[in-house]
């Protein structure tokens, strides 16, 4: 459902992304990790048509994310970092603006929203303004809001960043809920027990290329480390001595 293939950009003389190559299958959620500064997020705004490359190309459901923009962004559901919320909105207001942007009628909004605030607790505070709400109120109305369109790709930054642990378990378990045959997740995160409970397999980035890329138990394998905290920081290392 996702191609990246030979994927590069630059600003300037510094290489954020250095020709990587990956695949996301449909029916899985795919990690992709890196430490600060690696290409991560660099990679993920390429993906999500904020950012377009110098080199390569990325196509979801085989639409190009450069030539047909517009297209691809249809196909996508984006939680990132920051929320976008209108803080005089309610949730609910919040959350209908977005799905109205992409022209869905109002009985697909009140369905979504019937369907979607539930499962995300968000039944408690629909009728609060935004700006009354906490870190992981707002992220869960971030999250709705990307999701109303039913987007067959869904990419997940981060979204338990700042969360308190109840907010978290809730999110991570939404995640895992929307993991079905016809839809493929992205997921990015810096917790690495969050790793070994969602993803089925997990690309490392490390200085703009995939340092590597594998199952839990293939990764186990190439480090020789059972825990993947431990995994990550061989890999990252190893590719540090190689380069």
């Amino acid at each position: 459902m996702i191609e990246v293939r030979n994927l590069g950009k630059s600003f300037g003389t510094f290489k954020a992304v250095d020709n990587i190559s990956f695949d996301v299958k449909a029916g899985e959620i795919f990690g992709l990790l890196g430490p600060n500064g690696a290409g991560k997020t660099t990679t993920l705004r390429m993906l999500c048509t904020i950012l377009k490359p110098d080199a390569g190309y990325v196509k979801v459901n085989q639409i190009d994310t450069v030539q047909e923009a517009d297209k691809a962004r249809a196909q996508l559901g984006v939680v990132a970092d920051s929320n976008g919320l209108y803080d005089r909105l309610t949730a609910t207001e919040n959350t209908r603006y977005f799905a109205r942007l992409y022209d869905l009628p109002e009985e697909r909004i009140t369905h979504q929203l019937e369907t979607i605030f539930p499962k995300l607790g968000i039944d408690e505070f629909a009728d609060k303004r935004a700006g009354q709400f906490s870190r992981g109120m707002k992220q869960k109305v971030s999250i709705a809001s990307a999701l109303m369109h039913d987007p067959p790709i869904l990419i997940f930054d981060e979204p338990t960043n700042g969360l308190d642990v109840m907010a978290a378990r809730q999110v991570r378990q939404f995640i895992k809920d929307c993991k079905r045959p016809d839809k493929c997740i992205i997921f990015s995160t810096h917790i690495m027990r969050e790793v070994e409970e969602l993803c089925d397999r997990v690309a490392i980035i490390h200085k703009g290329k995939i340092a590597a890329i594998g199952t839990f138990a293939e990764l186990q394998k190439q480090s020789g480390s059972k825990d993947f905290e431990d995994i990550f920081v061989k890999l990252i290392e190893e590719d540090d001595r190689a380069l």
